[in-house]
Parts: structure tokens; sequence; C-alpha cells
């Protein structure tokens, strides 16, 4: 019995590997990325694209264990819903009222070390901001807020 159990969750999880998620990747960065658009300094591009890409743009750069179903579902479920709340690659899209909120709130999450996410820095420790890189991208945030 317990083989037959063993057996059918073995067969049930190669099986879920043939249901394909859609990766977030794209080539290119638009001329409507928050980088581009508002020609951020080299070391705030550097920060955003290490710290914040991976969920919130067009360009994850994803790890080995993404191909592992659920976690795949769960990695991609993570990703469409952080672009819903903010995608860089598409801030030059968003209205003047909707950037200054999202400014506030990158100010506000960044300070009480809400971003980048604790469960992304299991895995991701090498991007977590330091209260200096914090400093430095609320000092750019708020020059371009105005």
């Amino acid at each position: 019995m317990k083989r037959k159990i063993f057996l059918f969750i073995i067969i049930i999880f190669v099986g879920i590997q043939f249901i394909p998620v859609q990766p977030n990747y794209s080539e290119t960065f638009s001329k409507d990325d928050i980088i581009e658009a508002t020609k951020a300094p080299a070391d705030i591009a550097i920060m955003l694209k290490s710290s914040c890409y991976d969920c919130h743009s067009n360009n994850t750069k994803y790890p080995w264990y993404d191909k592992v179903a659920p976690i795949s579902w769960w990695i991609a479920s993570h990703i469409n819903e952080a672009k819903e709340e903010l995608n860089f690659s598409e801030w030059g899209t968003y209205s003047l009222k909707k950037k200054k909120h999202k400014l506030k709130e990158i100010v506000e999450e960044t300070k009480e070390e809400e971003m980048p996410l604790r469960s992304y820095l299991w895995t991701h420790s090498d991007v977590k901001l330091s209260k200096k890189q914090i400093n430095r991208l609320n000092t750019w945030i708020n020059s371009i807020r105005e």
C-alpha cells in the first residue's frame, strides 16, 4: 500500500512538470523603463536591477529551481502579483499621480525593510539593501518626486 502511494506521488510529481509556466523575460529594456525614463544614475540602476527587477520588471533572472513545479508556479504567481503592484519596465506609462504614489511606497517599504521581501532574501541574500544603499535610493527617489 505504501509503495502504491509513493508511486502515485512520483507519477503526479513527474506529470506536473509538463504544465508550463510563461517566463517573465524580455531581451530589451524599453524607453518606459524607470532607469531610462528617469536617467537614473549607475549606482541606482545597479540597485534596482539587483534588488527589485526580478519581481518588479519584465526581466526576471531565474534561479535553477524555477523549472520545478510546483515551485515554478509559486514563483510565477509571485512575479505576476509584484508586477501588478509595480512594474519598473512600464514606469513611463504610469500617470504622474501613480508615479508619485509608487515612489512614496518605495521609500516607505525600503525604510521599513519590507522590500526586498524576506522570502526572496532566503535564496538571494546578496541583494539585501544596506542602510547606506536605502538612504541613497531614497535620496534619489525624493529628488525625482518633485
